[in-house]
């Protein structure tokens, strides 16, 4: 791998890689330019610079100034630099990997905003295995977060990335966590891939551009046309997509399951070869799945005692008629996700708030109420409302040792509030 150039500096020094090639090295106090980001990755992955990401495990970004000074003073300037943007990476992976797998990954920025958390990629790995899928295609794989998930249950997967430094960065990764004989990577265009000798495909088009991110399916990189495409030619595969997909978008035949992780709605999937047609929602952890039994609408009423918050991902699939039959609930507003019920029941699918007061939209007596109740502590929840929550924070003035929970929506069409706390 070519060096990068210093322009008016010592010569470099060379260290060797693990794999065999060499690094270049800034020779000690002479002239700094940052390593291209493929260079960087080599540096990173020596016995130098893994040394150097050890110390940097648990930096305090607060102190990296003065940290950067005093590691300079025993390594190349280039190389501190490499591994300090690597160790902020690494800690902000965390959060989607776990500390164990996050503290020996090679991350990119946007191998880290747009790869799958790990519960949600282990989620998908364990329905191929119960499918029978032995050997998998990964299109458009990133840094290889669904390809490591795979081959941890038993799947060998050919992980393809277009972007040099992507599938650069998959190789190390399959490396570092033991998994490269079960993990191959290439970097090539998944549109030159013979997916024929798999057993599945898995794609993850790019969804996002330079302008951000991307609503039309079409509009995908590849479209999602092209990746239905690749899915119907072979008995399994799953494509994943934005969890705001219209419904009919949804191609002939797939089932659509929407993922949500501790609340938090992650992804959708289009799976081939399962169930067609079929509408789930899957909710992590404990892979609780509620499908689609094509329900009416629930009947709207009167808030009773309870009110349930649907999971984001039974909204998203259109499942909150199911949700409301297992509670035996309905609908506060014909167009609002919140369900009512005089019953309390355990259900994974929603939350439960127990409802005090139901009020009409008027801030001035809901201060009051809150006052008279000591609320300090006051949490705010819309849906179907224009107010936002802080400004109705501001308004309200909270104090004192209680807390609540308000609710600003609609009830049978007109502006509400409800009062209460969770169950």
């Amino acid at each position: 791998m070519a060096s990068h150039p210093v322009s008016g500096g010592p010569p470099h020094r060379r260290d060797t890689a693990r794999d065999g090639g060499t690094v270049p090295r800034l020779a000690d106090n002479g002239p700094v330019n940052d390593l291209d980001p493929l260079a960087a990755l080599t540096a990173l992955r020596t016995d130098e610079g893994s040394a150097l990401l050890a110390r940097l495990a648990d930096h305090d970004p607060a102190e990296e100034l003065a940290l950067a000074t005093r590691l300079r003073r025993d390594h190349p300037a280039a190389l501190v630099s490499a591994a300090l943007g690597q160790a902020r990476l690494r800690q902000r992976a965390v959060a989607k990997f776990g500390a164990g797998d996050a503290g020996r990954m090679f991350f990119t920025p946007n191998g880290v905003e747009q790869s799958t958390r790990r519960t949600v990629a282990e989620h998908r790995a364990r329905r191929f295995a119960g499918l029978g899928v032995r050997s998998v295609a990964d299109l458009c794989s990133g840094i290889g977060g669904d390809a490591i998930a795979l081959a941890r249950a038993g799947i060998t997967v050919l992980a393809v990335d277009r972007d040099p430094l992507t599938a650069a960065t998959a190789r190390a990764n399959a490396e570092v966590l033991g998994l490269s004989g079960l993990v191959e990577v290439r970097c090539a265009d998944v549109a030159d891939i013979d997916t024929t000798p798999f057993d599945a495909v898995f794609a993850d088009p790019a969804r996002r551009g330079g302008r951000g991110r991307i609503f039309d399916p079409e509009a995908y990189s590849p479209p999602l046309s092209w990746a239905v495409g690749a899915a119907r030619g072979r008995p399994h595969a799953a494509l994943k997509v934005a969890p705001g997909i219209p419904h009919e978008a949804v191609p002939e035949g797939a089932e659509a399951e929407w993922i949500s992780d501790g609340g938090e709605v992650k992804e959708a999937v289009l799976w081939f070869g399962t169930r067609p047609s079929a509408v789930r929602a899957t909710l992590l952890p404990g892979g609780h799945v509620l499908y689609g039994r094509g329900l009416p609408d629930p009947e709207v009423r009167p808030p009773g005692r309870y009110l349930y918050e649907p999971d984001g991902a039974v909204i998203r699939a259109h499942l909150v008629a199911e949700a409301a039959q297992e509670l035996d609930g309905g609908l506060i507003d014909a167009t609002i996700a919140y369900v009512t019920s005089d019953a309390l029941r355990r259900t994974p699918y929603a939350t439960a708030y127990e409802i005090t007061d139901v009020l009409p939209f008027n801030v001035k007596r809901l201060r009051a109420l809150l006052r008279e109740r000591g609320v300090g502590r006051l949490t705010v929840k819309k849906r179907g409302s224009a107010v936002e929550p802080e400004e109705l924070r501001r308004k309200v003035r909270p104090q004192g040792p209680g807390e609540a929970t308000v609710f600003l929506t609609r009830v049978a069409g007109a502006p509400s509030m409800l009062v209460g706390r969770p169950v």
